[in-house]
């Protein structure tokens, strides 16, 4: 963090703290008068501009996001914790990023949320922030935002939504829907079959309950100690949820206070927690690049090769889809990520902080698993490598990565013809087609899905598999892209290819018929020509034009970073604090 402007109403020794605020709002003359009187204009009293800590909260409530379409009534649980604890509230929207409904991908916008973030706090009276999210993209993104200023911060999440039940079947969010489309295409259900199970899907407010994208960073956000215990599981509808909001409010006044700010609770072991717990938890493969992105914003040395070093021997001991059988509310039922957490301590760095002040050894030390095929014990894991894998190789000279959890075991040494799309609409255009030359063995390979290239790097990366083999009994191929794939999602996907194939990475070399080489063993990916092939196809690549000519699309292309830096852009890694800003009158 650069070095900040002392203020010029800052504390004297041995006198209590004057907050950022007071720059506004404590103020003799003009300077003092319009602030406060244009907020009195709204009602509030002048006591709550009587130099207590102000509060943000950090909004990203949208009808366009079911996910987070709650967060509305869940301010005003973390308002009133605020106001119990002295605090002057003021809530604040912020772009909102549904992942079911954002075109191209959501995955271009998280950067513009974290400015959005970042540029709010810079410019207005705020000392403190809680941070509402929910959706994917949401958490990532309020949090670099806030790392970017180094302000006080709790994290608080919308919660997974309920459990889909339809006809007997318990239905976990993306995950089946995965399944019914494979049983769709295929004859095996009706189209007023899969229009009723998609009635039954999403039953309530919420995120997916599945361990997703969003779960994945509710939890980490637990683990890395910016968000309460049990922020990561509690359902969205369950009261429990206000409650921690509530204490939460109460909690960003304290940290004010005692000036903990975010980087002191997001340190390098934080982000060593996280990459452990979520090998144990079945992560979404997502979390790879928000936390690549986090750490650049806060300057912390943690790099993608850490996922693979930190992860490995990490097994998978929570039983939930799309790794294993259950969802989210039997996770919470069971006891939660401090069971998780407790079971894997030997693996953690106990004396990390927790945001409820005290430690993360502290937090989890009576934590009790209520049920233990949910959470398993550690001699009977879900899968015995749990953590990430970083493949390099002449295919991914920068890396690229695969969950192991999601594989199948298999396909994890693997040679195979490659089947080429050249784009997503290739994909889609000739997937089905009964003459694709492709059977059981062969890798199916996209282009053009990476950061630039698509732009956004979508959640492509789980191709569906052709008709035709999936009616022969196929259930997984391997498939290999610069894309990412939903955290709800499974299979045997290497992701992440870096450099993307639009830069003319080794990605875009690759024609139909090239055999590659998967050993995640011993964590290569090859493409078997020679180097001297690999340069004359080098040598005639033609840059795919760009997507975006203007606005916010041509500035994503023009500055996002690779997959092995964490997709943000490259003028915004380290942060740069909250200094004075000048008067605008």
């Amino acid at each position: 963090m650069s070095s900040q402007t002392t203020p010029a109403n800052a504390a004297k020794p041995g006198e209590p703290r004057a907050y950022r605020s007071a720059e506004w709002f404590a103020r003799a003359g003009k300077y003092g008068f319009v602030p406060r009187s244009w907020m009195k204009s709204q009602g509030f009293s002048p006591e709550l501009l009587d130099g207590r800590p102000v509060i943000g909260i950090c909004n990203t409530w949208s009808e366009l996001t079911n996910c987070n379409r709650h967060l509305r009534e869940l301010a005003e649980h973390v308002k009133r914790g605020v106001l119990m604890a002295g605090g002057f509230p003021l809530e604040f929207p912020v772009t909102s990023l549904g992942e079911p409904l954002m075109r191209p991908t959501t995955m271009m916008f998280r950067n513009l949320v974290a400015m959005d973030v970042e540029e709010t706090i810079r410019a207005n009276p705020i000392d403190g922030v809680v941070l509402l999210a929910g959706c994917d993209k949401t958490t990532p993104a309020v949090l670099m935002g806030a790392a970017s200023c180094d302000v006080p911060a709790v994290l608080v999440s919308g919660g997974p939504m309920l459990n889909a039940r339809f006809r007997g079947r318990v239905l976990g969010s993306g995950t089946d829907i995965f399944k019914l489309d494979e049983e769709y295409r295929t004859g095996k259900i009706s189209k007023a079959d899969l229009d009723a199970a998609e009635a039954a899907m999403s039953r309530s407010a919420g995120s997916c309950m599945t361990m997703g994208t969003a779960s994945t960073m509710a939890s980490l956000g637990e683990a890395m100690g910016i968000g309460f215990a049990m922020n990561g599981s509690i359902p969205a509808p369950d009261s429990r949820r206000a409650v921690l909001a509530e204490q939460s409010g109460k909690r960003a006044v304290e940290l004010v206070r005692q000036n903990i700010t975010i980087s002191k609770i997001l340190t390098r072991a934080a982000f060593e927690n996280a990459v452990k717990v979520n090998g144990a938890i079945g992560g979404s493969t997502n979390a790879v690049v928000h936390l690549l992105a986090l750490a650049g914003r806060l300057g912390v040395d943690f790099k993608l090769e850490d996922w693979d070093a930190l992860g490995r021997d990490v097994p998978t001991i929570v039983d939930l889809k799309p790794s294993g059988r259950f969802l989210m509310e039997e996770f919470f039922d069971a006891g939660g990520l401090p069971v998780v957490m407790q079971r894997i301590s030997h693996l953690l760095n106990l004396d990390a902080v927790a945001v409820e002040g005290g430690t993360i050894g502290e937090r989890i030390a009576d934590a009790q698993s209520w049920n233990d095929e949910v959470i398993r014990p550690l001699d009977k894991p879900l899968t015995p490598q749990g953590g990430m894998m970083v493949l390099k190789g002449n295919l991914a000279p920068n890396g690229a990565i695969i969950k192991p959890s999601a594989a199948s075991p298999r396909l994890m040494q693997h040679r195979g013809r490659a089947m080429v799309f050249e784009n997503s609409e290739d994909l889609r255009a000739r997937i089905d087609d009964p003459d694709l030359d492709v059977d059981a063995d062969s890798i199916l390979v996209l282009k053009n899905a990476g950061p630039r290239g698509y732009p956004g790097m979508p959640e492509a990366g789980t191709m569906a598999l052709p008709k035709k083999l999936l009616e022969q009994g196929v259930t997984d191929m391997v498939r290999v892209s610069d894309a990412r794939m939903s955290g709800t999602a499974f299979g045997t996907v290497v992701l992440h290819v870096a450099p993307e194939s639009a830069l003319g990475g080794p990605l875009a070399l690759v024609r139909t018929g090239d055999f590659i080489v998967l050993d995640c063993a011993a964590r290569k990916l090859e493409l078997e020509i020679s180097a001297e092939e690999l340069e004359r196809r080098r040598a005639a690549f033609v840059p795919p034009p760009p997507a975006y000519e203007r606005g916010y699309g041509r500035l994503y292309i023009d500055h996002v970073q690779q997959a092995d830096k964490g997709v943000d852009f490259d003028f915004l890694v380290g942060g740069s604090g909250t200094p004075p800003s000048k008067v605008s009158f």
